[in-house]
């Protein structure tokens, strides 16, 4: 039986292919986002890697719990009263299950995340 190792999350995602946001959920512009998922738990409802976005902005509706830490840019992030907060370059941040609102890039983004989704 070999020992369950430490796994190190890069914030690199150069080596990922830029895809667009689902277009049924864009309010604006036309983001880009890559993504490098780089664990999922055996049960695969927990996942954790990096994800970055160009400009735009989009509708969410969160079924998962995510914790976030933003390592580049700026992310305006509203919520379905209206209420937004500003999420810059060190911030860390949890979106519960549940949330709906709209997530705007502003620049180019990029997060540190961790998801988790009922099973």
């Amino acid at each position: 039986m070999s020992a369950v190792k430490l796994l190190r999350v890069s914030p690199s995602v150069e080596s990922q292919e830029q895809t667009p946001v689902n277009p049924e959920r864009i309010i604006s512009g036309a983001p880009l986002e890559r993504l490098n998922n780089v664990f999922t738990n055996t049960k695969e409802n927990f996942f954790c890697g990096v994800w970055e976005s160009t400009t735009g902005k989009w509708n969410l509706n969160y079924t998962e719990d995510e914790f976030c830490y933003m390592i580049e840019g700026k992310a305006i992030l509203t919520d379905a009263d209206g209420h937004a907060e500003e999420i810059n370059a060190g911030d860390a941040f949890v979106v519960p299950a549940g949330f709906q609102g709209i997530w705007e890039t502003i620049g180019v983004a990029k997060k540190f995340y961790s998801i988790y989704e009922e099973a």
